[in-house]
This record gives structure tokens, sequence and C-alpha cells, in this order.
């Protein structure tokens, strides 16, 4: 009888232990959303961005002006007897910060509205205005602050700066060491702030068709959260009576036992 309660408690417990293989895969039915439309990504500049602005043209003397340094070229080394190893400081040139009004204040122009606009219209906008003082300006225009965080059931959590200006979802949950066994696929929580306003989406990445959505590709200073599953709620319940209900468990199974054999 004792045999048989052991065999019934290991067998319940592996049954709960188990997960549906669909719950964990990801990219499932990937043969039909592969070749989907894909959205193009571009962008869209927002209050608080800090852009770095360089301009450049064939005469290099008219972009003087439009070009402000933050500190000028100099060298730096360290003196080893009669030997100086010199070595060239590199030029940083002035940032611009989207106000709350979505306005940076630019050389000679004054101020420009970039805050909802995407990264190719500001271009474009710079563009216009520069040629009424350059002839054939090049624009070269980047977001300095462009981060993401990744919060909840993952690795690795936290705040991830990016330099490409585009990142995607599979990338930033990789950045945070991926999904512990824990997190939920198919319920990915996305804020985004547009237009001033804080928005929310859900997204299953066990389902491919998610790399066409709109949240595939994250914006700057976007919060992913990934949920935890049932397992992980119930231990957290379970979890700090564990050792009392496992050694109750024990104590009932010998007095069990024990008035097994005197009877």
């Amino acid at each position: 009888m004792t045999r048989k309660l052991l065999v019934l408690l290991v067998s319940i417990l592996l049954l709960s232990s188990c997960a549906s293989r669909d719950k964990l895969r990801y990219y499932q039915n990937i043969e039909e959303a592969a070749y989907a439309e894909s959205l193009t990504y571009n962008p869209m500049l927002k209050s608080d961005d800090l852009l770095s602005i360089i301009v450049s043209s064939p005469n290099a003397e008219a972009t003087v002006n439009f070009n402000i340094a933050s500190y000028g070229v100099g060298t730096s080394g360290v003196t080893t007897g009669q030997t100086t190893n010199v070595s060239p400081i590199q030029t940083q040139y002035q940032s611009y910060l989207i106000d709350n009004e979505g306005y940076i204040e630019f050389p000679v122009i004054g101020r420009l509205k970039l805050g909802g606009l995407s990264r190719k219209s500001a271009l474009e906008l710079i563009k216009s205005k520069l040629k009424v003082y350059i002839n054939d300006p090049s624009i070269t225009l980047r977001i300095l602050n462009y981060k993401v965080s990744v919060q909840g059931e993952v690795n690795g959590p936290g705040t991830f700066q990016i330099n490409t200006e585009r990142v995607t979802l599979p990338e930033a949950l990789a950045m945070a060491g991926d999904l512990t066994i824990y997190g939920r696929r198919d319920n990915i929580l996305i804020i985004r702030e547009v237009d001033g306003k804080k928005t929310y989406n859900f997204v299953d990445i066990t389902k491919a068709d998610f790399i066409n959505s709109p949240f595939y590709y994250l914006s700057q200073n976007d919060v992913v959260y990934v949920e935890p599953n049932k397992a992980r709620m119930n231990a957290s319940t379970v979890g700090p009576n564990i050792q009392v209900i496992i050694a109750s468990l024990t104590l009932l199974l010998a007095i069990y036992t024990i008035y097994s054999r005197n009877n």
C-alpha cells in the first residue's frame, strides 16, 4: 500500500510538471509568415530624443557654422624620457535635444520642429532649410539615446542602449538573455509612447505572424515586459511553505507506514 501511495505521488508530480511543446516553441507557422509583405521600418522622432546632426558638403568651409564642436581637436600624450607619445582627441559635435514641444535649436537656421517626424522626413526638412546656405548639403542624423528596457521573466533584465536605431523584439529579448522557462511567450507586453500618450500591445512570439506586426521592430524607449506563467505564480505562493508541506507529507507517510505494520 505504501508503495502504491508513493507511485501515485510521483505520478501526480510528473503530470503537473508536463508542459505543452507549443507553449515553448517560437515562430510556429513560420512558413506562412515568412513570405508575407514585411513592414518598412522608419523611426519616428520624439520629445527627449538626443540627436547628432552632422552637415557635410563638397565645400567644407560652408558647413563650419552648422557643425559646432563641443571641444576642439587637440592632442594628449605621455612623456617617457625624451619621447612623447601623442594621440589625437576625437572631435565631438554638439547634440540636440528635442524639447517637449518637439523643437530643436539649430545653428543659423533657428528653431526646427522635428518631433513627430520620421527620420526620413526630418532629413528632408533640414536639407531644404540648408539649401539656402549650402549647395548640395548632406546630413547625417542619429538618435544618441536610443534604448529599450526589458523586464519580467528574462534571464538578464535591464535597459539596453541601441547603436543601430533599429532593433527587433527577438533581438531585445536576446540582449536580456532570453526568456526563462517561466516566462509567457504568448502574452509579451510592449509599452510605447505615441504622440505623447502611452500605448500598449500584447505580442505572441510563439506564432510567427508577429514578425509582420508593428511591434516586431521596437521604438526608442519601448518597455518590454514578460509575464510569469502559472507555474511561476503558483511557485511564488507555495515556495515559502514548501518545506512545511514536505515535512508534513513525510510525517503523514511515516505515521501511515507505522500504522500499516501494526495492523
